[in-house]
């Protein structure tokens, strides 16, 4: 049985959604990871999708997103937008053969609500790309510079628990390259100067929430940190890597 999605309301990245296509561009190995996740299930429906990252270009694909701008900064040629949410869902049971959310779920005001949505219109395989914030707390940025935007309201669900709710299924570690891409929260944890470009902030939710006289003095420290050899000193063991677990995760539902 089909639910009607609800008028969509003022979203969240109709404000600092602004130029976060220029950011937020998906890297190759984790998109190779995901898309191997959804095997070759076609159609594909992507819930919060934003500006289209990672949506696969060799299957038919079906977005949904709530928010204007991010819709706007979706490329020519990506896949057909139904503005909607998560938690009302504007498809018939079963109307898909797989499913993605990617670095979604922290921004639905109700998960557990969305992933049944998302379950009830998916027969095959779910993947979902979400991260495990006790990990995500260790990070060198949240840990000694911005612990606020980490704490999702409401409560992020456990990787385990997004595959409970999903029908059970497997979670993977999804490495972050040093030469990440993709501008998400972690995404320059060798490049830590990035941090300090409003503009890189702007591409990351947790840090673009913040106010100014929140997020300045914690960039003034990590400039003074960066001059001064502290973030080097303190973070030396990080130099010589290529790749991290920050904390992000890939859970697999299979099929129903």
């Amino acid at each position: 049985m089909s639910r009607p999605a609800p008028h969509a309301q003022p979203a969240l990245y109709d404000t600092i959604g602004v130029g976060y296509g220029i950011v937020r561009r998906p890297d190759p190995r984790i998109a190779a990871q995901l898309h191997a996740g959804l095997g070759d299930a076609s159609p594909v429906l992507n819930v919060g999708a934003g500006t289209g990252s990672y949506e696969p270009t060799d299957r038919r694909v079906v977005a949904v997103e709530p928010s204007r701008e991010m819709i706007d900064q979706r490329p020519a040629g990506a896949a057909p937008v139904a503005r909607a949410v998560a938690g009302a869902l504007p498809f018939p049971d079963r109307t898909f053969a797989g499913a993605l959310a990617l670095l979604t779920l922290h921004h639905w005001p109700d998960p557990w609500a969305g992933l049944a949505e998302v379950r009830r219109v998916t027969a095959g395989p779910v993947v979902a790309f979400t991260f495990d914030l006790a990990v995500h707390h260790e990070q060198w940025l949240v840990r000694d510079y911005a612990p606020e935007p980490v704490e999702p309201l409401p409560p992020l669900p456990t990787p385990a628990e997004v595959a409970d709710a999903l029908g059970g299924g497997t979670i993977e570690v999804v490495p972050v390259p040093a030469d990440c891409t993709d501008g998400f929260c972690h995404g320059w944890w060798r490049r830590p100067e990035a941090y300090l470009d409003p503009a890189v902030r702007a591409g990351i939710s947790g840090l673009a929430r913040l106010p100014d006289e929140v997020i300045d003095p914690a960039m003034a420290r990590l400039a003074s940190d960066l001059a001064d050899g502290t973030w080097r000193r303190r973070n030396a063991e990080l130099l010589d890597l290529d790749e991290i677990d920050a904390g992000y995760r890939m859970v697999v539902a299979p099929g129903t």
